[in-house]
């Protein structure tokens, strides 16, 4: 765990959701895998679930799934067919390793749950349609994993009441996940601040699973200080199923995480410094204090006798009042640049 949580300090982390973009095709779901590796991606995740433990036969499908999909197929039908098999895990967790991408996926029921904890996941991907789903919650925490909480359609009280059930000793390992749970969703309705709502709340690392068009939101999250971006991803958003239509291809994708880097090296650290590239800048723009007037050896320096201007190389304006009454140690010529080395102080000579 405390690995999980330090690599999060280092950098963002990065989840490519191929999610059910596979389509129910093995071979897909490994090219998705091998594409998400290429763009950057920290970790690929899959969803794990067994269609009969999670939705009743009749089960409605949302509005974006049958804009998506249309009406011909069930809920249930859809689900059985997308369907991934304890093997099928075993061998795109083994594939993502050999690419050394993290494997990941979201459990929909008890059964998938006690799967994804038997292949050693690093962490469950709660998903926020489980956040309400409290045995699931705590048997998820029975095992002591860190946990990424995707929070779309929630309040403060529920996600608190999540927390709970999760269980107080693993609170110090859960990601919340600010999300939006509409396929594509809408940039008004994105509410980015809530990253910083949730932080301050909850006093916890705070992530962003975007479903919007575009990469543009998954880098404003960034700068308001997630910690982690997922964001779907398919190999072409005019394949048949009900997320491709808001997920990245995998150029895209990549343009996110080349992006997402840049964006960390422009945060910097938040030491409020004199950058090394500044530095020419600042002898060149700042102000120093320089001779108004031609002046001898053993002059003692008056307001009348000293000016302010480029280049900054020499005593700074701050010390001004510091030098008034100062003797000169040599002759100077009007406009040049005062240095410590030419003055004494109170019988103290300055270098």
């Amino acid at each position: 765990m405390e690995d999980f949580i330090q690599r999060l300090k280092r950098r963002t982390f990065v989840i490519a959701e191929i999610g059910c973009n596979h389509n129910g095709d093995m071979e897909i779901a490994r090219r998705l895998i091998q594409a998400a590796s290429e763009a950057g991606a920290d970790s690929a995740k899959f969803q794990s679930f067994n269609p009969g433990e999670m939705i009743t036969e009749n089960s409605p499908k949302a509005a974006y799934q049958i804009r998506a999909t249309g009406t011909g197929e069930s809920q249930f039908q859809r689900l059985s067919r997308l369907t991934l098999s304890p093997e099928q895990h075993l061998e795109l967790k083994a594939f993502c390793q050999e690419l050394g991408i993290v494997f990941c996926s979201s459990p929909f029921d008890f059964n998938s749950v006690k799967l994804l904890a038997g292949l050693d996941v690093p962490f469950f991907k709660i998903p926020s349609g489980e956040i309400t789903n409290l045995p699931l919650l705590k048997l998820i925490g029975s095992f002591g994993k860190p946990a990424i909480l995707s929070t779309g359609m929630s309040t403060l009280g529920e996600i608190e009441t999540a927390l709970e059930a999760i269980g107080e000793e693993n609170r110090g390992q859960i990601i919340l996940m600010h999300c939006t749970s509409d396929y594509p969703a809408r940039w008004d309705e994105a509410n980015l601040r809530a990253i910083q709502t949730l932080r301050e709340a909850f006093h916890l690392p705070v992530g962003f699973s975007d479903h919007t068009e575009g990469i543009e939101l998954p880098l404003v999250a960034v700068g308001l200080g997630a910690v982690v971006i997922e964001k779907h991803i398919t190999l072409s958003k005019a394949m048949d199923g009900g997320d491709h239509k808001a997920s990245l291809e995998p150029g895209e994708f990549k343009d996110m995480v080349v992006k997402i880097r840049s964006l960390e090296k422009a945060l910097g650290d938040g030491i409020k410094r004199c950058m090394p590239s500044e530095e020419n800048v600042r002898d060149v723009a700042r102000k120093s204090l320089v001779t108004a007037r031609p002046l001898k050896k053993g002059d003692q320096l008056t307001p009348e006798d000293i000016a302010i201007k480029r280049p900054g190389t020499g005593i700074s304006p701050l010390f001004l009042e510091k030098i008034r009454g100062a003797r000169l140690m040599a002759d100077l010529p009007e406009g040049r640049v005062l240095q410590w080395s030419q003055l004494q102080l109170a019988d103290k000579e300055y270098n």
